[in-house]
């Protein structure tokens, strides 16, 4: 009982604290009347509570404490509402039960120093002339080591009273600012290095934050400023301005601040190097989706198929320009493998490890095409949310590939022509200009002079383009690749669709050697697709195409000149012969044979035939 009479009546604030667990056990008197607290009684209050704007002094005190068995500072201090009370504060460990717990005391430092000053002016008072020299050179003494520690910060640190005077200024800041202290002290700072916003604009002194911290008592900190040089000179600084009371009178401000020049260079080189990364892994996003969609084509690994003439001299062409880094134009109809051309070449040339970027002219409306070729920039138009790649600069170090070539609209030739010649080109909206190294192939299945003769292609931009032209053969031109073609589209579907391979008779293979094809390579593919997922019994038939081979040959053996006599009708009638025969491959009976080419009886044409000494070998393949 008389120890807790002790420690309630000490003439010390005391507060006996569990620190592990944040938590006060008990305050004495004197602790409640510091700290506002009232009756403690069946209160949890956290020690941390009491000291929020000191805790990393309050966690370096309690670890010392807790190492050394006894800790002393004076460093704490408890905020009141508009004043701050400093405090000495000792510690003690009490070891109780296995429990580690600390005894704070404190006293009031300004009542401390009051009470020491006074004692020992006492003290000096009766101690004579001796005393007082002794105390004199005590302040001087207490003075050089605060001037000592204002010269060793290197932060700049300055002082300014109510009415913004500079007080004081440390070594730090009169460096960075180009002033010396004789010339800004007594004098108004805010004037001499704070009058002007960075766009130049006069920077009022009632909305300066330091002003602010000595007429509201709140702590300012700004990091997006700037102070001015003697020279004139604006450095990009960071700062705090933290009040100054007297007896609970705001009487001015301290000011610590720093240059951030270096800072914010790093942090531009890295925002920088930020956007590379980001426009980088966009660039590989787009060429990715390229890409996947090319997978998703199957060109056939670039792989050209056929041994006719035709093809021997295509891959010849194919072998000689791509080495080099000469625009090629492939010409063709439709349906023929242009693209499957620019492919190999792109794979035979030094740009294969890039991707080559396919562009369908003939998909793009005309407003987009610009922004498709050359990308653009963050609100160059309804609907430009983000800057966008073109699809020029993906092909930087690679190829692209124009598809349908002529359909360009001819306002923008210019600039396609512009990117042939300099390899240069700016984004919709953007002034700046874009270097690019690019090859160029173009295909179309239109006669481009003709274009330019009726004025829908530009003439320069066509010699551009046809630097190197090759021609991709209409099916009907390479009929020898039919059966490797056929083979080859075979085992491709059924290996997609996981079917065994079906058969073709040679028989067959006739129907698909004396159709016309206007839908060339691709139209093959599909009636072999098709006919793959009819078949039911391992073989393909094609048979259904001699209605349509019946029909195109009448179309084509009906007279262009009508006979006058007897010798035109005979050279007529011959004609007409050997082009059936030749249609039916040297057949004369059966549903696709001459004579059900020609309308005539088996019997008739084979009378004909020998009437008119017709060498049928010539016409059996």
């Amino acid at each position: 009982m008389l120890q807790r009479d002790i420690f309630e009546h000490a003439p010390q604030a005391q507060l006996l604290v569990a620190p592990f667990e944040n938590k006060m056990l008990a305050a004495n008197i004197k602790a409640q009347q510091l700290f506002l607290l009232g009756d403690v009684t069946n209160k949890t209050i956290t020690v941390t509570s009491l000291f929020k704007d000191c805790l990393p002094e309050l966690y370096t005190l309690s670890s010392a404490a807790m190492h050394h068995g006894w800790a002393w500072s004076e460093n704490l201090f408890f905020s009141v509402p508009g004043d701050s009370v400093p405090l000495e504060t000792s510690v003690s460990v009490i070891e109780k039960h296995e429990n580690t717990l600390l005894i704070f005391s404190f006293s009031d430092s300004i009542d401390l120093f009051r009470l020491r000053h006074k004692s020992s002016a006492d003290r000096h008072h009766h101690g004579g002339f001796f005393h007082w020299t002794r105390t004199e050179t005590v302040f001087e003494e207490i003075e050089r080591q605060n001037q000592l520690l204002l010269s060793a910060v290197g932060d700049g640190i300055y002082g300014v009273d109510e009415n913004g005077c500079t007080t004081f200024i440390n070594p730090a800041a009169e460096f960075m600012l180009g002033w010396n202290k004789n010339e800004l002290v007594g004098r108004n700072i805010h004037d001499m290095i704070h009058h002007t916003h960075t766009d130049g604009s006069h920077y009022h002194p009632g909305d300066c934050p330091i002003y602010a911290a000595f007429h509201d008592g709140s702590v300012h900190s700004v990091d997006d400023e700037v102070f001015w040089t003697k020279s004139g000179q604006a450095i990009p600084v960071e700062y705090t301005s933290t009040p100054v009371t007297d007896n609970g009178s705001l009487i001015g401000a301290v000011v610590i601040f720093r240059d951030i020049t270096e800072r914010q260079k790093t942090e531009r080189k890295l925002l920088n190097a930020m956007r590379e990364v980001d426009s980088l892994k966009q660039r590989l996003e787009l060429e990715n989706a390229y890409l996947q969609e090319e997978i998703k084509a199957d060109f056939n690994h670039h792989q050209i198929i056929g041994q006719s003439a035709a093809v021997q001299q295509m891959v010849n062409q194919i072998e000689l320009v791509a080495p080099t880094n000469a625009n090629v134009l492939i010409t063709g109809e439709s349906g023929t493998g242009k693209e499957l051309i620019a492919r190999a070449i792109h794979e035979a040339s030094a740009r294969k490890a890039r991707p080559m970027i396919r562009v369908n002219c003939a998909a793009i409306p005309a407003e987009l095409f610009e922004s498709e070729f050359f990308g653009h920039i963050k609100g160059a138009f309804s609907g430009a949310i983000s800057n966008r790649a073109g699809r020029f600069e993906l092909a930087d170090s690679g190829t692209i590939f124009l598809d349908e070539v002529a359909e360009i609209p001819l306002q923008l030739q210019g600039k396609l022509l512009r990117v042939l010649q300099e390899q240069q080109f700016e984004r919709v909206g953007d002034s700046k200009t874009c270097s690019v190294d690019v090859r160029v192939i173009a295909a179309t299945n239109q006669n481009l002079k003709l274009q330019v003769e009726r004025g829908k292609f530009r003439e320069d931009l066509f010699y551009r383009l046809n630097v190197f032209p090759i021609e991709s053969p209409a099916l009907k031109k390479r009929l020898d690749d039919l059966p490797m073609l056929t083979k080859h589209f075979i085992e491709k579907v059924c290996s997609r669709s996981n079917k065994s391979r079906p058969k073709v008779s040679l028989a067959q293979l006739e129907y698909l050697k004396a159709y016309h094809w206007p839908g060339n390579i691709r139209e093959l593919e599909n009636i072999i697709e098709r006919q793959v997922i009819l078949s039911n019994d391992n073989r393909l038939k094609f048979d259904f195409l001699s209605s349509v081979i019946s029909k195109q040959s009448q179309d084509n053996v009906q007279p262009v000149i009508k006979p006058t006599n007897e010798i035109q009708k005979v050279k007529l009638d011959i004609s007409s012969i050997e082009l059936a025969l030749k249609q039916a491959c040297g057949r004369i009976y059966g549903e696709n044979g001459a004579a059900a080419i020609l309308g005539l009886k088996p019997t008739t044409l084979a009378s004909r035939i020998k009437k008119y000494n017709i060498k049928m070998h010539l016409f059996r393949v």
